[in-house]
């Protein structure tokens, strides 16, 4: 990435939050607008992000509680997707976003083939995907749209080595079942995100 579009990226990034900062709001509350409460594992939107023109789509969730200490740390995450052929064509997942409470960014993440039953693309071919990634729609909401695609741009030298990290762990495995479907393995990489 060079440094202009990685300035680009980083000012689409500040102005997102602070549009929305102006009215009290955040990436978070701007994203469940309209779907609150939100039910565990419920998809916002209900039928996730698409655009028709790059591919990119996503789907925002959260997972049940299971203690206080955990309201502290992670409200739920952004699972962004690639679907290169259009709607009705394969869908390979790039990387998960976790967020806190605030909509503050917490890590990024990649998870096992068997979390979101994806159409499974090796790392080097999923990270050709990376640049792709633009949702640029008007809804759910613009900004959190483009935030998310700057988010992408902007840690994309880190995503890919996450998804070669993922490649790695599920290739130390041993057995005669397929790692991708072992349910013990499901967060393969992580990359914690500071302030």
């Amino acid at each position: 990435m060079s440094d202009v579009d990685r300035q680009h990226a980083e000012a689409e990034r500040r102005f997102s939050e602070a549009v929305l900062a102006k009215t009290g709001d955040s990436i978070l509350t701007e994203t469940l607008r309209g779907h609150e409460p939100i039910k565990e594992w419920t998809h916002v939107p209900e039928d996730d992000a698409f655009d028709p023109d790059s591919g990119a789509q996503w789907f925002y969730h959260c997972h049940p509680r299971e203690g206080a200490a955990e309201e502290l740390t992670e409200h739920g995450h952004f699972h962004c997707f690639l679907r290169p052929e259009g709607r009705d064509g394969p869908i390979h997942h790039l990387i998960a976003l976790s967020v806190d409470a605030y909509g503050r960014p917490l890590q990024f993440f990649t998870v096992n083939q068997w979390v979101v039953g994806d159409d499974w693309l090796p790392a080097e071919e999923t990270i050709q995907l990376l640049p792709r990634f633009d949702a640029h729609l008007a809804q759910p909401g613009y900004l959190v749209n483009r935030w998310l695609t700057a988010m992408i741009r902007l840690h994309e030298d880190q995503i890919a080595e996450l998804i070669r990290a993922r490649d790695a762990v599920l290739d130390e495995q041993q057995g005669d079942e397929d790692p991708r479907e072992r349910r013990t393995l499901e967060v393969l990489s992580v990359l914690p995100l500071e302030g």
